[in-house]
């Protein structure tokens, strides 16, 4: 919505601005749709100054349009006088227009001439500039018989060509009439003006068809002049040219000239005129014998050599875009033996008009004054003529009032019938040029050109324009203020331009609002509406970073942008490459580039991708960049173009060119050979040289037939391998070298074996390669025995035994020797030794180290090398209880020569035999006599289980077993105990002194109750204590049930569970779970009786392994206590469908027979269960390893369990070997795996640590592994079942 707005507050200045202000433009179109006003002509479109009618254009227009209120009418005037084109039926002109066209009939000859536009209204008249209209002749050679022109030899001559008149460019060709260019050269060229010069003839000029061609490009045509002879009299030709004596009268009778000019000529002016910014071309044709050569200087200043050069052998000068500093003298010298000519052109630049200051049009209001100019330069200095409407201004007088002189106007006090067009033309020799200026005369109130409400909207940080177009005369103030300030804008951000732009520089938020445009003259006000608004920027704020990728890899850009959330609609984000968009969706990309959350991902990386990726975030108003350089690094391309050179006897150069690097420096390249007689297609390494290299001397052996190939290195890897050298063969030679690593070797007494490390085939030098070997005894001087093979080995026979020998080998081809060998050693083959060492001495170091001493035995008696000595020493008896131990027997050697050694890791308190042999490279000698020694007493390893047997509320009883290794005589045992609660609570720590060494058991009492206490036992000897044995428990009130001598028996389909109930809390239930061990599924037994001492497992299959565990439901929920693996009797068969097994007779049948075998089984197992101990002993001899912590372990496992109510503790079982109970091995019985205590009521489980989840009263159950009964399980096999048929003892005791 527009408004006339009023405003109050005028300043005088405003005011007066109003009467003088002059607009400097033409009125703006819009302005017509607001107010009818009449305009002046003013030429809109013209043809060029210079217009060809080629003949083959059917149609030529000369232009003239124009512009105007009213309307223009056009006439044209022909040099100089009025022309109606359509007076001529030739023409046709366009309505309100003053174009017109002549159409092409083949005479065009009477339209020719200079053409000029006139465009008038009431208000005035526009001119057009002149275009002249050319109508070219078809350019045409005259014919004419041209007579033969006739020289003698070494004159010069000049062959006119005279083309005719055209159109330029013109080209000329001298050439024959079959269309073979004439030569060119220092002494024949073709001159500017198309002549054909000759500096001085000879013989081979002579010729009857030099033809000239006139090229005529613009109208595409080229025409030929008659053919011209020239005959060259020779002067050898003259004086019998079959005679070869120079020395007659016409030998010599070509006379040498020094250099004169055949361009220019006389009648050529030497002073040039051309115009500024134009190429002139200066000219020197020289004659003279020998050929003179041109050369150019400038007189009076320096030569441009920028924009001059030398053309046509020299002879021409051609100078660019001369300029008024190029005025002066040009020189051109021409040169021979002869002497010199010079010649010099006076070079003057001019200039055609152009315009320094141009007349405006401009718009003035009544009564206005205003001055009109017209300035222009050129040279000769343009001469300024003026033109009202068309006329000259000299015929206006006296009627025009205003003041006029060379380039001004001064106009006064202009009225509206004054508007008028004035031309100025400025005018030299060289041309016109022509200005119309529009003075319009005219008084109109202020138009706003502008819409109102435009909303312009930019971000912070940003210039914004906002438009206030007003058109009036007198031309309008105008002001910018805001809709809630009356005070117009005005600080260092703010700017209106001339036009009522308002640019408001460095925007802000506060910026935002609306804004009004008011415009003012004499006549009235108009006032426009703005808004404002300004948004967020848009910001690149994770900006991608330059990286290097490898080939094939992985490549990401991040780009992460912040922007007005307000544009979000029209938020883009695009990537370019190298400044092309990059499409990622396009099919070459699509697979291999993506675009997500920013980030531009490039995958399998190539070369080709290398670049510079810019990320480009846009809005509808602002943009944001960043760029980064991806480099894609790789291996070198393989090197290329190698070549041999530099040929010698055994060696040759080889050179290449490095391929790209690929971003990462070439560190060395790697030349490789490759021979065709061995090893043909096997390439090996020969030489590497540093990257910078490109060449190299290789040296090569002889008779041998090379290809070579370069491999580059950078940090990447290796490049492919060059493409493969040409092949060089080397001439054959002796052998430069002889067999490495010779030696002598005795396998076999009265032998030696000479060996060598034969040569590779490349370094045989030649054909027929063979070893000559030498040999003779060690520091004689016997002449040497030889041999010649073709082998790398020779055996020396019937060779006394281990003898030295001086040895060599040396290589021979058909070409001769290789150098002198030189001589080695060996040792014929050796013996067994004679000899055992004597004197043999043990000196006891402490209970397990010993000191071996021994004499040396007579070198000759060793028959051979030297290698050391072997000790053997076994253990004879145990000190502490003369049983006999094992009679193994250990080894050690020490190397070398040496007459005494260590022998460690020996058994203290224990009884050794010894004896020492010596070694040589073929065997051991003879032992020596055994030498007996005894170890002292040692240090004893801990008491064996250390365990809790019974627990009361302050009283424990502690068992425990001897030293598994006493080291000696067990003298005591000290025992040491203190509390340990959970709290900061530590007591003293208590001592007992134990001095009966078969005490293996003992009771401690004036405990605490329901407390922590940790135990420390020790066995000692003479010589020491051991370290401890420990155990920790908790003291309770109320004992629990204690089970006794749990043992299995199997049949073929059941298993029998037996026990001995103890005392204790009658209330718990035990259950029995049972598995096949390699199928899963579980099942699960009736709550136990306990008194009943035994439960049968009925239904299992034959010759099937199965995993039994028993466990407790109230006493710790989830937790399986002891477990066996059993095995039932006999094989397991598959059942056939509908089986035997499926028959109701036979299921009866099997019941009653296990009835009847479960009550056998209960007489016997109560009849067993009363028998006394039994030894352990026997079971111990059979088992010598028993207490070694590994088969411990498997004895007495470590069960484990959570934490739960509180129990934190885990035991190890304390069932003591007093307590186990003898079982009749022939019973198939197996003992369960013993379980562990705990003193606060916490139970160990089996080591698998398996748990069930708390179960009811109900029947036989089945669960699987799935949780679906019992937690997750993992089962051990093979573990109850290991030891044979032992009983065990279960004691536990919990809180009540």
């Amino acid at each position: 919505m527009k408004m006339n707005l009023r405003r109050t507050r005028q300043s005088c200045w405003l005011l007066l601005c109003l009467l003088i202000w002059v607009q400097a433009e033409e009125i703006p179109p819009e302005v017509f749709s607001y107010v009818k006003i009449e305009q002046l002509p003013t030429i809109t479109n013209q043809s060029p100054s210079t217009l060809v009618a080629f003949p083959f254009d059917e149609e030529f227009q000369i232009k003239c349009e124009a512009k105007g209120n009213p309307k223009p009418i056009f006439w044209w005037k022909r040099n100089g006088e009025e022309y109606d084109p359509l007076s001529d039926p030739r023409v046709t002109a366009q309505k309100n227009s003053g174009t017109f066209t002549i159409y092409n009939n083949g005479n065009l000859t009477s339209f020719q001439g200079k053409y000029s536009c006139y465009a008038s209204n009431k208000l005035g008249t526009a001119v057009s500039e002149e275009t002249e209209f050319i109508i070219p002749n078809v350019p045409k050679f005259p014919k004419e018989k041209l007579e033969p022109i006739v020289v003698e030899e070494g004159e010069s001559v000049v062959l006119h060509c005279n083309p005719p008149d055209g159109i330029p460019p013109l080209n000329i060709y001298w050439m024959t009439l079959d269309l073979q260019h004439i030569p060119l050269d220092e002494r024949v060229s073709v001159g500017l003006n198309g002549d054909l010069y000759f500096a001085n003839v000879e013989d081979k000029d002579s010729r009857n068809d030099y033809c000239c061609f006139a090229g005529f490009p613009r109208i595409r045509t080229i025409v030929q002049k008659m053919p011209m002879a020239l005959v060259v009299n020779s002067f050898k030709s003259a004086n019998n040219t079959e005679s070869t004596d120079k020395s007659g009268p016409g030998a010599n009778s070509i006379k040498q000239r020094k250099p004169s000019f055949l361009k220019p000529s006389l009648n050529d002016s030497s002073h040039i005129i051309m115009l500024k910014g134009e190429t002139v071309l200066l000219e020197c044709v020289p004659a003279g014998l020998p050929t003179p050569l041109v050369e150019w200087i400038k007189v009076d200043g320096r030569m441009p050599t920028d924009r001059a050069t030398e053309e046509n052998f020299g002879k021409m000068l051609r100078l660019d875009q001369v300029s008024e500093e190029d005025n002066g003298i040009f020189r051109c010298i021409a040169k021979n033996d002869v002497g010199k000519a010079t010649y010099d052109f006076y070079l003057t630049v001019e200039e055609p008009p152009r315009w320094k200051i141009k007349p405006e049009s401009k718009t003035y209001t009544i009564g206005s004054s205003a001055d009109l100019l017209c300035e222009a330069f050129g040279k000769p200095e343009p001469v300024i003529t003026w033109e009202m409407n068309g006329i000259p201004i000299e015929q206006l007088t006296p009627s025009f009032r205003h003041k006029i002189s060379q380039g001004k106007i001064e106009l006064h006090n202009l009225q509206q019938h004054e508007s008028a067009v004035f031309q100025c033309a400025a005018s030299n020799k060289h041309g016109t040029i022509l200005a119309n200026a529009n003075i319009n005369v005219l008084n109109i109130h202020p138009i706003m050109m502008t819409a109102d409400e435009v909303k312009y909207n930019t971000v912070a940080g940003n210039s914004v324009f906002m438009d206030c177009r007003v058109f009036g005369s007198p031309v309008p103030v105008i002001s910018w203020t805001r809709e809630d300030d009356i005070y117009s804008v005005e600080s260092l951000r703010h700017n209106v331009f001339e036009n009522g732009t308002l640019e408001i520089k460095n925007t802000s938020k506060e910026d935002s609002g609306t804004y009004i445009c008011l415009a003012t003259n004499s006549l009235g006000k108009e006032a426009i509406t703005a808004v404002l608004n300004i948004r967020d920027s848009t910001k690149v704020v994770v900006l991608p970073v330059n990286q290097s990728a490898l080939r094939s890899s992985l490549a990401e850009l991040r780009c992460d942008v912040k922007y007005d959330i307000t544009l979000q609609h029209a938020f883009t984000l695009i990537w370019e490459k190298d400044g092309e968009e990059l499409d990622v969706t396009s099919t070459d990309h699509r697979n291999r580039f993506s675009v997500k959350d920013g980030v531009l991902y490039i995958r399998n990386v190539s070369l080709d991708d290398e670049g510079v990726y810019a990320c480009i975030a846009s809005t509808p108003l602002d943009m944001a960049s960043a760029r980064a350089l991806l480099t894609v690094l790789d291996v070198p391309d393989p090197p290329e173009h190698l070549k041999l050179s530099d040929s010698q006897n055994q060696s040759i150069r080889l050179t290449w060119k490095q391929g790209s690097h690929h971003n990462s420096r070439i560190t060395e390249c790697i030349i490789e050979y490759e021979e065709n007689r061995w090893e043909p297609g096997r390439w090996h390494e020969m030489e590497r040289v540093p990257g910078i290299q490109s060449s190299v001397l290789l040296t090569l052996t002889p008779h041998v037939s090379y290809r070579f190939r370069v491999i580059a290195v950078n940090a990447i890897g290796k490049s492919k391998p060059s493409q493969p050298s040409a092949r060089h063969l080397t001439p054959p030679a002796a052998p430069d070298r002889n067999p490495d690593n010779v030696r002598g070797e005795g396998h076999n007494p009265h032998e030696m074996t000479i060996k060598w490390q034969p040569l590779k085939p490349v370094e045989w030098n030649g054909p027929g390669l063979f070893y000559k070997v030498s040999w003779r005894l060690g520091g004689s001087n016997d002449s040497w025995e030889e041999v010649s093979v073709r082998q790398h080995s020779h055996t020396v026979k019937h060779a006394p035994t281990f003898q030295l020998y001086d040895i060599k080998v040396q290589a021979v081809n058909d070409l001769g020797p290789g150098p002198e060998p030189q001589v080695k050693h060996g040792f014929s083959g050796e013996d067994v030794p004679l000899e055992a060492p004597q004197k043999v001495s043990v000196d006891i170091i402490n209970s397990t180290l010993i000191k071996v001493s021994w004499s040396k035995v007579p070198k000759e008696s060793i028959r051979g090398h030297l290698r050391g000595y072997k000790i053997t020493y076994w253990k004879v008896q145990h000190s502490h209880d003369g049983k006999r131990s094992h009679s193994d027997k250990y080894f050690l050697t020490f190397e070398g020569d040496r007459n005494h050694g260590m022998v460690p890791g020996l058994d203290p308190f224990s009884e050794y035999f010894l004896t020492i042999m010596i070694l040589n490279g073929r065997g051991s000698g003879p032992e020596s006599q055994p030498v007996t020694f005894s170890t002292p007493e040692g240090v004893p390893s801990p008491p064996d289980i250390l365990e809790l047997a019974l627990i009361s509320k302050d009283a424990v009883t502690l068992s425990w077993r001897p030293p598994v290794t006493p080291n000696g005589i067990v003298t005591h045992y000290h025992l040491q105990y203190q509390l340990i609660n959970d709290t900061d609570e530590i007591g003293e720590l208590v001592g007992i002194q134990l001095p009966n060494p078969d005490t293996l058991q003992w009771d401690i009492s004036d405990l605490k109750s329901n407390s922590k206490y940790k135990f420390y036992l020790r066995a000692c000897t003479v010589v020491g204590c051991s370290k401890p044995a420990t155990e920790e428990g908790i003291t309770t009130i109320q004992q629990v049930p204690v089970l006794l001598n749990i043992t299995s028996s199997v049949s073929d389909t059941s298993a029998n569970i037996s026990w001995t109930p103890g005392m204790g809390k009658t209330d718990l239930e035990f259950y029995i779970a049972y598995m096949k061990t390699r199928k899963g599924m579980w099942k699960i037994s009736d709550a136990l009786n306990v008194a009943k001492n035994f439960h049968t497992i009925e239904g299992l299959e034959p010759g099937t392994e199965y995993t039994i565990r028993v466990m407790t439901k109230n006493w710790v929920d989830n937790t399986s206590i002891f477990e066996d693996v059993i095995e039932t009797r006999g094989r397991a068969y598959g059942s056939a469908s509908q089986g035997i097994s499926t028959q109701g007779w036979f299921i009866g049948l099997m019941c009653a027979t296990a009835l009847l075998t479960i009550i056998l089984l209960i007489l016997c197992f109560v009849t067993r269960n009363k028998g006394g101990k039994y030894s352990v002993k026997e079971k111990e001899d059979m088992h010598p390893d028993l207490e070694s912590p590994s088969l411990k372990d498997e004895i007495f496992g470590e069960y484990s369990i959570p934490k739960w109510n509180g129990l934190r503790k885990t035991q190890q079982y304390t069932e003591s070997i007093k307590n186990r109970i003898s079982i009749n091995s022939d019973n198939d019985e197996k003992p369960l795996k013993g379980s562990l205590q705990s003193l606060n009521g916490d139970l160990k489980p089996a080591e698998s640590a398996d748990s069930l989840i708390d179960y009811g009263d109900a029947d036989h159950g089945q669960f699987n592994e799935d949780g679906s009964f019992i937690g997750e399980y993992a089962g051990k096999k093979d573990r109850g079942s290991a030891e044979g048929n032992r009983s065990s003892l279960i004691m536990s005791q919990a809180n009540a």
